[in-house]
């Protein structure tokens, strides 16, 4: 398991934390995954979205999964904890997003590597910082994208 690689994980429907929680576990008993970092959990409001507030963390994880076969088995994940696509960015049981795959960059019908929207969301920046604090993005460093992103509310739980 060599390659580091960075999820994002997010619900807003149902139990959300239990979800996400319950989804981190799911994760690291994933063949092929090894977790190791979790950032903390933040709420945060629905961006493009609607219904109640996200509850959101990213985690870090060794995988020895190629990009699509990681992405394969995070919405098969997604699938196990309800999640339906009735349309785009409706609020959902579990989102898993693959924000990061090593240095690779990636975009194909099917995957885009790095994530094209995360560097817009304080979401996946503030927890990405915390288990990442010293990573640069294409766009810049993640204080300096975050800066960029503090009108989005954002709240640590405890």
């Amino acid at each position: 398991m060599s390659i580091l690689a960075h999820i994002g994980l997010g619900a807003n429907l149902g139990a959300a934390r239990e979800t996400v929680q319950a989804a981190l576990k799911d994760l690291a008993a994933e063949p092929g995954i090894e977790l190791v970092k979790v950032a903390p959990l933040y709420s945060s409001a629905p961006i493009d979205s609607s219904g109640p507030n996200y509850i959101n963390t990213v985690a870090s994880i060794h995988t020895s999964l190629s990009p699509e076969q990681l992405l394969t088995a995070l919405q098969r994940l997604e699938l196990v904890h309800g999640r339906e696509r009735p349309y785009v960015n409706a609020p959902r049981t579990l989102d898993l997003d693959l924000l990061l795959y090593d240095d690779i960059t990636l975009n194909t019908p099917m995957l885009t590597i790095p994530h094209p929207r995360m560097h817009l969301r304080a979401f996946v920046l503030q927890p990405l910082r915390d288990i990442a604090g010293n990573l640069t993005l294409s766009q810049g460093s993640l204080d300096a994208l975050l800066a960029q992103c503090s009108d989005q509310g954002l709240t640590p739980l405890p």
